[in-house]
């Protein structure tokens, strides 16, 4: 399994000389199979850059699942060039959330006066499958999903392929219970062993207490969670739109500081939009 990171940026995408090492595109994630298919996590504004390097390459197939809609995870959908495309095939696992099916909300975001070109003006052959809250299978990786303590829903996933593990829990409030979240107990019994644990780790304690239930997580409660749950690898991500790259860096460097003095063999890092990881 290939985890290739194309945004991790929160919000809203951010440009400049403070965010050349993280990035400034917002969330999308790709999965390789053992058979080199493809799996697309979430269209935020990384989506573009994903597309381009796609069709590069002369693919045109993949499977499309979505965290949740919130605009920072779809924006970047009218810009992923392989829907204006005829010989592309996207299969979306949907698991309508609180404002309705995926294909309503990809719909609304090319609606006008939003954006020039029509929904109905695709070219891809999309097919939309229903998969909520239960374990499905693509190509060789059993994906198994967990409901997100976050505004308006939203899914959290594990991918298992051969017996390695990638949990992905982003906007995910862990001492917050939105309604339909969890518990703190869920998302570490979820994320129990993992070789890969990418989680939500937007604000610093001092932040958090103006952003308490807004749908984020503290990065030291996320690295609790992953110090918990026996992970052997722990990436922050959703990074906050203005947090600098030394800021981030502090972040991580605080977050080693803990790890070592729990005598832990974790690895720490914050994830980077070019950010790549076999399992």
């Amino acid at each position: 399994m290939i985890i290739r990171c194309w945004g991790a940026r929160g919000s809203i995408p951010v440009s400049g000389s403070d965010y050349l090492k993280y990035g400034g595109d917002t969330p999308c994630i790709e999965i390789r199979t053992k058979n080199d298919e493809i799996i697309i996590v979430d269209a935020g504004s990384g989506i573009r850059r994903l597309g381009n390097s796609l069709l590069d390459e002369k693919r045109y197939a993949y499977t499309m699942i979505f965290t949740h809609s919130h605009w920072d995870h779809i924006m970047g959908f009218p810009f992923f060039r392989p829907i204006y495309n005829r010989k592309t095939k996207i299969n979306i696992t949907d698991c309508p959330m609180a404002q309705g099916s995926l294909k309503k909300l990809l719909s609304n975001v090319m609606s006008p006066p939003h954006f020039p070109v029509k929904f109905e003006d695709i070219k891809a052959d999309i097919k939309y499958h229903d998969a909520c809250w239960e374990s499905v299978l693509i190509d060789t990786v059993t994906v198994t999903s967990i409901p997100l303590s976050h505004p308006n829903l939203g899914l959290g996933y594990r991918f298992e392929e051969d017996g390695r593990s990638f949990v992905f829990l982003t906007d995910n409030e862990l001492t917050y219970t939105h309604p339909g979240g969890m518990q703190y107990e869920q998302y570490r019994a979820f994320s129990a062993g993992a070789d890969f644990l990418i989680h939500d780790s937007e604000y610093t304690e001092k932040e958090y207490r103006h952003t308490k239930s807004w749908g984020h997580s503290v990065y030291t409660d996320a690295l609790k969670l992953a110090l918990e749950a026996g992970a052997a690898r722990f990436g922050l991500y959703h990074h906050n739109q203005d947090r600098s790259d030394k800021g981030l860096d502090e972040m991580v460097d605080d977050c080693r500081r803990i790890i070592a003095s729990e005598k832990s063999d974790l690895e720490c890092f914050a994830v980077t939009q070019d950010f790549e990881l076999i399992l």
